[in-house]
């Protein structure tokens, strides 16, 4: 049941990411194919991005991220620069964090620009899989995952955690109620407790209920340790 669920999840995200283009969207792939594919493979934090937008989306531009677990690297850095051109699907662009937000956390698999070798773009069948910490501090690959479509099979893999992250948690306007449905029946997620409704002025002075907006939390991952074994041998560069 979950599989199936999970399924159907992943052929919404791939849905959404063609109605802005025709293209057939890369088949999945194994996580050992994505390291053997990718020159750099790290963990990284979005610190800002310098997009080109239309139309309310980018289009071009660049991504900056601090890199905080270096699996493989083609040379020291701290931070990575990640470009992109065009919609398309697997498109490599990242969320901006707010000065008063932490970037969103992510597994990227990178390739080197060969028209400008001081930035990395990503794979074609996507280039990152988000990442959230635990409450002990703990990275783990947010699960089900999204990013990159895989052919592993990986339920058997999540495991129960609590988060202690802000990105764990969906509002309401975040998630479809398709996308919703599908992840609170295989339990991939659950309603946070709801803070005490507060009793307001209603009409004719009557008092009524001030329903706050519900959230979700993720409630399962995946230890990176464990994606790290499945990546295959970390090559020398």
């Amino acid at each position: 049941m979950k599989r199936l669920a999970y399924l159907i999840f992943c052929s919404l995200i791939v849905s959404a990411a063609l109605r802005a283009n025709d293209e057939r969207p890369a088949p999945p792939i194994s996580l050992a194919d994505l390291g053997a594919k990718a020159d750099v493979i790290v963990l990284a934090q979005v610190k800002d991005t310098d997009y080109f937008y239309r139309h309310g989306y980018p289009v071009s531009g660049s991504a900056y991220l601090k890199i905080l677990i270096p699996y493989r690297i083609d040379k020291p850095a701290d931070i990575i620069e990640v470009y992109e051109k065009g919609l398309h699907p697997n498109e490599c662009y990242f969320p901006n964090p707010t000065v008063f937000e932490e970037g969103r956390r992510y597994l990227l698999f990178l390739q080197r620009d060969a028209e400008h070798p001081e930035r990395y773009r990503g794979l074609a069948q996507g280039c990152a899989l988000d990442v959230l910490v635990d409450v002990d501090n703990h990275y783990a690959l947010r699960y089900p995952v999204t990013g990159i479509a895989l052919a592993d099979s990986l339920d058997e893999l999540a495991t129960e955690m609590k988060f202690g992250d802000a990105y764990a948690i969906e509002d309401e306007d975040s998630l479809s109620s398709n996308e919703r449905n599908i992840l609170l029946g295989a339990g991939w997620i659950a309603p946070l407790d709801e803070p005490e409704k507060k009793r307001v002025p209603g009409v004719l002075g009557m008092p009524q209920a001030k329903v706050p907006g519900r959230q979700w939390t993720y409630t399962h991952g995946i230890d990176l340790s464990t994606i790290r074994k499945m990546l295959g041998p970390m090559r020398e560069d």
